[in-house]
């Protein structure tokens, strides 16, 4: 009889079509391999009521609380009274928390798995004895909002410092309740480390995977450029701020120098809900925003290069490994590259520095396209689901942290 599992997330992890459910729905799957999951999650977009029973098919029971987002930022203003990080009040849901009181009370799972830092408010201080935590942060949010209010004006910048304060102590506390905390790549475990020393010898970290199998370069796709046009490509949720600071910066400061020298260049930004500047940047020369597509993988088969100029990221990109498992050369900078270790042959462009971004993006909008195979070689030696998760279950079976993760 397999063991119980009580998993919480913050948005139904199904269609593994963005990064964190990506990530949300490939553990699923690997624990429900293994255990009984009751599985807790929200969502946030109705087109995914669609996919409830695809994810119920995993899971031994599944309760799925549901946000309007504009009312959840409004409800989330409540922190500023009482004193906690605004993420806390936004992923607050009555029915969430009855459901998983119930599960730990009645079902007493062996183990509890909570994705996305927030989550963890549903069952502090009411864990079972001896079940055995898992606490998977992903990335270090708190420092997210702190890189939010660098670039942002009074008052949001005082808005985000202080939701980077309040949110890192929230962390903190949770980190020191769970046997272990959990992290994307390991600088970001280093991070936490530095930031929450206490529970350092707790701290680990997977390593995101890649469907290989999905992405692959010898599959026969359409390409969906204009005919004799080399082009750029950016993926990813057109309404995430990062993505959207990196598409604007590039087309801004990068871009014209590159149609100077390759007037025919075309800069695709490919991504589902476009935020307003996004799709204001569609009305530039040579700069197409296609919304919501239903396969990414023609515009990376057919592109010259992955364009990921990210000045604010935090984990490894699901889009890096997405763009290397296509064989497609990639110019980012340093921070889209967080995570992905150097390869033999692997040589992408990584630069902070427009002019060099822009000098290797006309070197190879100007050659015949080319294939990068160690890239894609790269992913598939080290960016497999399967085998980085086992790190997961090593740590769910033990309930302590091994020194050679």
């Amino acid at each position: 009889m397999k063991n119980k599992l009580l998993y919480l997330v913050h948005r139904l992890p199904y269609p593994p079509n963005k990064g964190d459910k990506i990530a949300s729905f490939n553990l699923l799957k690997f624990l429900a391999e293994r255990y009984e999951v009751y599985l807790g999650t929200f969502i946030d977009d109705p087109d995914d009521r669609a996919y409830v029973d695809e994810v119920r098919a995993y899971c031994a029971d599944l309760c799925v609380a549901e946000i309007n987002p504009t009312v959840a930022r409004i409800a989330s203003l409540r922190g500023l009274l009482n004193g906690e990080a605004l993420s806390l009040p936004y992923l607050r849901s009555a029915k969430l928390q009855a459901w998983t009181d119930g599960v730990l009370r009645d079902i007493q799972p062996e183990r509890v798995v909570i994705f996305s830092g927030p989550m963890a408010q549903y069952v502090s201080g009411k864990v079972p004895a001896g079940a055995v935590t898992l606490f998977d942060m992903v990335d270090v949010d708190s420092e997210k909002w702190r890189s939010y209010g660098e670039r942002k004006r009074w008052p949001m910048s005082w808005l985000y410092r202080r939701e980077a304060d309040k949110l890192l102590e929230f962390e903190r506390r949770m980190a020191a309740e769970f046997d272990a905390t959990v992290f994307v790549s390991k600088e970001e475990a280093e991070l936490f480390r530095d930031l929450a020393p206490e529970s350092a010898a707790k701290t680990t970290y997977r390593i995101q995977g890649v469907d290989s199998d999905f992405f692959d370069p010898s599959e026969t796709l359409d390409n969906p450029y204009p005919r004799g046009a080399p082009a750029l490509v950016f993926t990813g949720a057109m309404d995430y701020w990062p993505n959207i600071d990196a598409v604007c910066w590039f087309v801004d400061e990068i871009f014209p120098h590159i149609r100077a020298q390759v007037p025919h260049a075309v800069f695709y930004i490919v991504g589902m809900r476009p935020s307003p500047e996004v799709s204001k940047l569609g009305d530039r020369d040579g700069v197409i925003v296609t919304g919501g597509v239903p396969d990414v993988r023609p515009y990376l088969a057919h592109a010259h290069a992955a364009a990921l100029p990210l000045r604010i990221a935090r984990g490894i990109q699901n889009k890096v490994l997405e763009a290397m498992s296509m064989q497609l050369p990639v110019i980012a900078t340093p921070g889209a590259m967080t995570g992905i270790q150097p390869y033999p042959g692997f040589r992408p462009t990584i630069s902070d520095d427009p002019a060099v971004l822009s000098n290797a993006a006309i070197r190879l909008l100007e050659a015949d396209r080319h294939a990068d195979t160690a890239g894609r070689q790269c992913v598939l030696e080290r960016y497999n689901w399967s085998a980085n998760l086992e790190r997961i279950a090593r740590v769910l079976e033990s309930g302590r942290v091994e020194p050679d993760l």
